[in-house]
């Protein structure tokens, strides 16, 4: 009987009989940073209407200056929302399109912010159009290509993942924000992915506005996200949900703050929390952020060359245009939702390894009657994984993707047969 290994995750929390490589979905916070928000919730708990009514103004304006200090970017900017997906509906709810404008959207967008995008375009008359990125890719710059060659007289709005959900590709969005301010056209930047994986300069990067997870790589607790509007148009975005703030008569304070910081009652504490995640999580690596955003990389780039290896595949993008996560087509797999599905299971069920696999592009990318092109796996790097896991992860693959499918067996359903 093969004694399955198990991993010691601490500080966090993850199951030690689990091979996790899935941190890219939900993330995954270590316990000190836990420990930080229970504080904060004690506190709260302990005398809410001083702490919502009297203090909670002060405590935000902190942990925006943090955020501001790690995101390169003014501070008064930062809006507080639960998460990236809220924030980009928080911007397509702020501003209306006339009919006839075009929506610029890459086929490698996340299923739910171009569900997002297209019922925008619907309410106001407006089109999506979406460009189709290669991959696999063999160079950023065809990103930048594909995105300038839909653009039209039309163009009004572009939407762009700085770290694509689906294909881990960290695209270029510097040039692309610069390519279309050049030609009147606002970008928002859906940056889910990048705090804590890559470098984020929103100062440099002059995006109109952008939107970013917490929860995923900073390791924040779950509920903390950022929303950044440029200066110029602040004054347009607005909250989801209209509160006090819409009428407080203050001045010493932004209409943007008034806005935002509260919309009804809920908990904070995900925000208040951001500062212990930064410091922690940062503290991890002997070079700090940096460092530990760099050995992320390394491992996501061994644990795909391996895969890439054991199933006798090219390596579907450059190095480059990896952070501390990488996708890889899967041959032999059908590109339906019960083979990907099939195989994810049978992984987690038979190895104990958690890791997604999902058709490619995702239903919002499709256009009517189009089928997905192809399966693809989806792996994570974080400080707490092992080199091993990925070879664990690639003998499992080739030894089911490579072998001989029988009528009615498991690899002849994943082969879609």
């Amino acid at each position: 009987m093969t004694t399955r290994p198990r991993f010691d995750r601490s500080p966090w929390r993850l199951d030690p009989d689990v091979s996790f490589l899935n941190h890219g979905s939900f993330g995954a916070c270590p316990e000190p940073v836990l420990d930080a928000q229970r504080a904060w919730r004690d506190r709260l708990e302990s005398e809410p209407v001083r702490f919502l009514g009297r203090e909670l103004e002060g405590l935000l304006d902190n942990a925006r200056q943090e955020m501001g200090a790690f995101l390169r970017c003014d501070p008064e900017g930062i809006a507080f929302v639960p998460n990236a997906t809220t924030g980009v509906a928080t911007v397509l709810a702020s501003i209306r399109f006339k009919p006839g404008d075009e929506l610029l959207a890459g086929d490698h967008e996340y299923n739910a912010t171009l569900n997002a995008l297209k019922a925008a375009a619907t309410r106001d008359g407006a089109t999506v159009v979406l460009v189709r990125i290669p991959f696999p890719i063999t160079d950023s710059a065809r990103v930048v290509e594909a995105y300038l060659a839909a653009v039209t007289p039309r163009t009004r709005f572009a939407l762009v993942s700085q770290i694509t959900s689906p294909t881990a590709l960290v695209l270029p969005v510097g040039n692309l924000v610069k390519e279309f301010a050049r030609r009147g056209i606002d970008t928002l930047v859906d940056g889910a992915h990048a705090p804590g994986m890559v470098p984020v300069d929103l100062g440099a990067l002059g995006a109109a506005w952008w939107t970013g997870n917490a929860h995923k790589w900073l390791c924040s607790p779950k509920g903390a996200a950022i929303l950044y509007a440029r200066a110029d148009v602040r004054a347009e975005t607005k909250p989801l949900v209209v509160s006090h703030g819409a009428n407080d008569e203050r001045r010493n304070r932004s209409r943007f703050r008034l806005a935002f910081d509260w919309t009804g009652t809920s908990d904070p504490t995900p925000f208040l929390a951001l500062s212990a995640a930064i410091r922690f999580v940062g503290g991890l690596h002997p070079d700090g952020w940096p460092g530990l955003m760099d050995a992320n990389t390394a491992m996501a780039r061994e644990g795909r060359q391996r895969i890439c290896e054991a199933l006798e595949v090219e390596l579907p993008a450059p190095a480059g245009m990896l952070g501390a996560m990488a996708s890889i087509p899967l041959p032999g797999v059908a590109p339906t939702a019960e083979a990907t599905s099939d195989l994810a299971a049978s992984l987690f069920a038979q190895e104990r390894i958690e890791v997604p696999i999902f058709p490619f592009p995702v239903p919002a990318a499709l256009a009517p009657g189009a089928l997905p092109r192809t399966a693809i796996l989806r792996i994570s790097a974080q400080r707490y994984n092992q080199p091993e896991e990925y070879a664990a992860l690639a003998e499992a693959l080739r030894s089911r993707l490579r072998s001989p499918a029988k009528p009615r067996s498991m690899i002849g359903r994943i082969r879609g047969r």
